[in-house]
């Protein structure tokens, strides 16, 4: 038998410990214990999850959030390693790059157990991203690296990760596989489209939330400005955290566009398949865009995805109001590519507990 601690706290890794544990159900000799550090704590982006996609009910839950990034990595760090000492675990299983992931990761391999890095070798080599700065510490200190793809692969190589004892396994995306389960699931249990007014292909789904948008009163202002412009002529849709508002009117930006609430997984779905366009800065909804046949224009300076760029399904544009106008208007009148493999077709989390046997 063996016991697995899954470590989840924010939105993506909830979608991702969904598909995962799953998988993990069917294999009687894995165990599967779960800390929620409530990273994400209000009931929209923590709670919905954990109803909507039928993961188990948190074994633990830390409630640790709303604190600065050392404050709130090391109070999870002390919780968590608490919990290991009562668990025993043979591995710790962390999603992606947030504090969660490398408050467990770091946890964890100072008390000598094993841990298993999901969403391994994503680079943006942009060391200003917090993002960055976990993901490419907990890759350092894991025992399996899980990667989404060649190029998370590729990058790992180059950092001489063929030197350090560990195993790079090319897993897949475990988000694809979320996204081919949940799809008639979300047709099913959401009524967004119908309680927004909305109509197919008629909106362009919005999100914004990364520190360098959200906290940059000029890049705020532009992104938002663009989203004005382009809802002159089309409706668009920005699912919104309450701190991003307390921004907006901090900074006395106007918006003339529909900004709502957080929205659970099955509504973000249905939001997805019924848009015509995503903008984001968000890198889970690059790809999930991708997976339900939309372009993407992201806002930010770089993307840990290049393979959707470099197939031309995503664009960069930064925080460049004319750039995120342009790109618009050129994807809304361009049909959507055929889509090639290129995060495994469904089948990440079955390699992921392969490996984990073996």
């Amino acid at each position: 038998m063996i016991k697995i601690i899954t470590i989840v706290g924010a939105r993506p890794q909830f979608i991702k410990a969904a598909a995962l544990s799953r998988e993990i159900k069917k294999h009687p000799n894995i165990r599967e214990v779960i800390i929620h550090t409530g990273q994400h704590f209000d009931e929209n982006m923590s709670e919905i999850f954990f109803r909507e996609m039928e993961i188990p009910h948190p074994d633990y839950n830390l409630n640790i959030h709303g604190l600065s990034h050392g404050a709130m990595t090391g109070q999870m760090m002390e919780e968590i390693e608490k919990v290991l000492l009562i668990e025993k675990p043979d591995v710790v299983l962390v999603y992606g790059d947030t504090n969660s992931t490398i408050a467990g990761a770091l946890a964890a391999k100072k008390l000598h157990i094993k841990v298993a890095h999901v969403e391994a070798g994503l680079r943006s080599y942009n060391m200003k991203m917090p993002e960055e700065i976990n993901r490419i510490l907990t890759d350092r200190i894991s025992d399996w690296l899980f990667c989404p793809t060649d190029t998370a692969i590729h990058n790992l190589e180059n950092e001489g990760f063929r030197n350090i004892p560990c195993s790079i396994v090319k897993s897949g995306d475990v988000m694809e596989d979320a996204a081919l389960y949940y799809a008639k699931k979300a047709n099913e249990n959401s009524s967004i489209i119908e309680s927004l007014n909305l109509q197919t292909s008629k909106f362009v789904l919005a999100t914004i939330h990364r520190a360098e948008n959200t906290d940059n009163e000029n890049n705020l202002r532009n992104i938002l400005e663009a989203f004005n412009i382009i809802s002159e002529s089309l409706h668009v849709v920005l699912p919104l955290h309450p701190r991003t508002r307390k921004k907006i009117t901090q900074f006395g930006i106007k918006t003339n566009f529909n900004i709502i609430g957080p929205v659970g997984y099955f509504d973000m779905i249905s939001l997805l398949t019924h848009c015509s366009l995503v903008i984001t800065d968000s890198g889970g909804l690059q790809k999930e865009a991708f997976f339900f046949n939309k372009f993407c224009i992201t806002t930010r300076e770089e993307t840990e995805w290049v393979e959707l760029v470099e197939n031309n399904y995503n664009v960069i544009s930064g925080a460049d109001k004319t750039k995120i106008i342009n790109f618009s208007d050129k994807f809304l009148s361009t049909p959507f590519p055929q889509k090639i493999d290129l995060y495994g077709n469904g089948t990440a989390c079955f390699n992921i507990c392969k490996s984990l046997l073996n």
